[in-house]
């Protein structure tokens, strides 16, 4: 299976991510991961993108697409893959779909995690990190057991600056404006499938699996 994911900043499209990529034994491919092993590694594509990072620019789309291309074409993603924030724009998915077609394959489908956008602002202003070693809880769900005190490594524990509500609305906003494209794109082919948020980690998963054995059976 050929798999994009799409998702909202709290939606917890990166958790499906990881457990849909090890239920179906093919490889992960998260575009942030990309860029930081191909700039730790110092790949000419990795070097090329850490001259605009460091000037503070976007890295440019043929960058992005040859180091997600390059990716993909890899011997462990033959037997599939599931794509996380790739493609971000029509082009990037015009590419992809035209590196696709030339070795016989296509997208199998595109999963679309969704959820409310009070329902995603309160989730990410009850998220609390650790500022020693990065464990992650939530105020209302998940705290830790000394309030503001990590119960791993006991250091402080605290919200993120992004994580405000005015932030959190300008990066829903962003979100839908630069995915909406890319969606209509991918509904058009008629692989485009919408899952609810809603609910526990399970609940979502046990959705994304309905959806994918659909897939599998057709």
């Amino acid at each position: 299976m050929q798999l994009l994911i799409f998702g909202p900043p709290g939606a917890g499209k990166g958790t499906q991510a990881v457990r849909i990529a090890q239920a179906m034994e093919i490889p992960h491919v998260s575009t942030g991961d990309l860029f930081r092993a191909n700039m730790r590694d110092g790949t000419e594509l990795g070097k090329k993108a850490q001259e605009y990072v460091t000037g503070g620019e976007l890295v440019p789309n043929e960058i992005v697409i040859a180091m997600a291309l390059d990716r993909i074409g890899q011997a462990d993603c033959q037997k599939g893959f599931l794509l996380d924030g790739f493609p971000r724009d029509v082009e990037q998915a015009e590419q992809l779909e035209k590196w696709l077609l030339e070795r016989g394959k296509n997208i199998t489908a595109v999963l679309s995690v969704e959820l409310d956008d009070e329902t995603i602002i309160q989730r990410i202003i009850s998220r609390r990190v650790c500022r020693s070693c990065g464990a992650t809880y939530n105020v209302s769900a998940q705290p830790p057991k000394v309030e503001n005190v990590c119960d791993q490594c006991g250091g402080p524990v605290v919200q993120r600056p992004d994580d405000q509500r005015e932030v959190i609305e300008n990066r829903l906003s962003v979100y839908k404006k630069q995915t909406a494209p890319v969606e209509e794109f991918y509904r058009k082919r008629g692989v485009l499938k919408t899952i609810s948020g809603d609910g526990d980690m399970d609940s979502v998963f046990g959705r994304i699996q309905e959806v994918l054995s659909d897939f599998e059976r057709s």
